[in-house]
């Protein structure tokens, strides 16, 4: 079931792995997520993650908590580690239709991935961005820029004791 029942999670940073309780919430909140992923194309790399995760954010999470939290941070990191394409599909996210506004059931994997792709607003062009959807970047992106500044600022305060 792709790990959808266990009791834990584990997320690999590199040589280290990060357990996380596998939530109810999280797993109502996990069939959906990996249908966006066969959606939108976006795979199950960092950059993958980072993408979805700016994508969900933009399309909404609906009244899973869950979502919006593990969505906002890989969004953190795909703003971090490819800012352009966390922005692109931030831009797409905007202009289409999420399923966490639905209750998962497994018929939804019945129909055809053309078909998913229409009902969720996939299949057509990407308009240009407007101001709000880069204020609503930025604004959804704050909590990582207000880590860097902090830690930039951290840094400098520990260079003055130093040298």
């Amino acid at each position: 079931d792709g790990g959808y029942d266990a009791r834990w999670v584990h997320f690999r940073i590199g040589p280290v792995t990060i357990p996380m309780p596998n939530t109810a919430a999280r797993r109502r909140a996990l069939p959906l997520h990996d249908l966006h992923h066969i959606a939108t194309g976006y795979d199950t790399s960092w950059v993958g993650e980072g993408e979805i995760g700016a994508w969900e954010i933009a399309s909404g999470c609906g009244r899973h908590v869950a979502a919006w939290i593990l969505a906002l941070a890989a969004m953190q990191i795909g703003v971090l580690i490819a800012p352009r394409r966390a922005w692109r599909a931030f831009v797409r996210g905007r202009q289409s239709r999420t399923l966490f506004v639905e209750t998962w059931d497994e018929r939804m994997l019945d129909g055809s991935i053309g078909a998913l792709r229409a009902r969720m607003g996939l299949g057509r062009a990407v308009r240009p961005a407007r101001t709000i959807d880069a204020i609503l970047f930025v604004a959804w992106s704050l909590p990582l820029i207000l880590g860097m500044v902090t830690l930039l600022s951290g840094m400098v305060a520990l260079g003055r004791v130093i040298f």
